[in-house]
């Protein structure tokens, strides 16, 4: 008889830590229980018709996760701390980057521990279990419900987006289709089309502003932002960039 073997797993907690969703959505635990990479996965994240897709890391985190979510359902954030929380599991906390230094002209191998990272700093009390949040505009005085994106918000954006590329030869603009997806209701109409014609032909620029502003500061998320210093003595403080070191060490 063939020996069986297990994998081992681990629970992670959520930027979110389940309080935006629904209380009946497993989410709302606030962890998830994912298992250690194996081989398996990363035949997926070499495999050329997931890259060419776009969907190899999606699809990874997909055949990590143990629990019984949907993984649509993930909001933005949480997807990323999974991503953190894999890439440490799988290869160790210590990922090395190269950083161009442009005052010197010169190129610096860069290593950080991945476990220093921590979730943004967010007022978590306006979390009610409900993926809907409410703001007055401030230069129209217009009251829009909104959401913070899902990976399946995200998903049909991008669908939309290369879907009227695809029919018109033209770019659909980014920044409204994204809008048209998270604000729910203006002045109490959830109607769709309303929210559609007040995006395209309503929505002041410093009120647009404002509200991606705003829904910034709420978005529940884990913060990228390393520091480190350079050989020459320089400080910086930038995005960590998550290159094919990320998955791949000594690539």
């Amino acid at each position: 008889m063939a020996e069986k073997f297990t994998l081992p797993t681990e629970t992670i907690e959520l930027p979110s830590q389940g309080k935006v969703y629904p209380l009946e959505n497993p989410l709302s635990s606030g962890k998830i229980e994912i298992k250690y990479m194996t081989a398996r996965e990363e035949d997926i994240l070499t495999n050329i018709n997931l890259l060419r897709q776009g969907i190899a890391i999606e699809k990874m985190l997909q055949s990590l996760i143990k629990s019984p979510i949907q993984y649509d359902d993930l909001l933005l954030g949480d997807r990323n701390g999974l991503l953190i929380a894999a890439r440490i599991l799988a290869y160790g906390s210590s990922y090395s980057f190269q950083f161009n230094d442009s005052e010197q002209d010169v190129k610096e191998e860069i290593t950080i521990d991945l476990q220093t990272l921590s979730n943004k700093l967010v007022d978590s009390s306006i979390y009610k279990n409900t993926n809907e949040f409410s703001l007055v505009l401030p230069a129209s005085n217009n009251t829009v419900t909104f959401k913070l994106l899902t990976v399946g918000d995200e998903k049909k954006i991008d669908q939309e987006i290369k879907g009227f590329k695809k029919a018109t030869n033209l770019t659909a603009g980014e920044l409204t289709t994204r809008l048209k997806h998270q604000i729910l209701s203006v002045n109490g109409s959830y109607d769709q089309a309303t929210v559609r014609d007040f995006v395209d032909n309503y929505l002041l620029a410093k009120d647009s502003n404002f509200l991606r502003s705003y829904i910034t500061t709420i978005t529940p998320d884990i913060d990228l932002t390393v520091e480190f210093t350079l050989q020459s003595g320089r400080e910086v403080s930038e995005s960590l960039p998550l290159t094919t070191e990320f998955f791949f060490p000594g690539s």
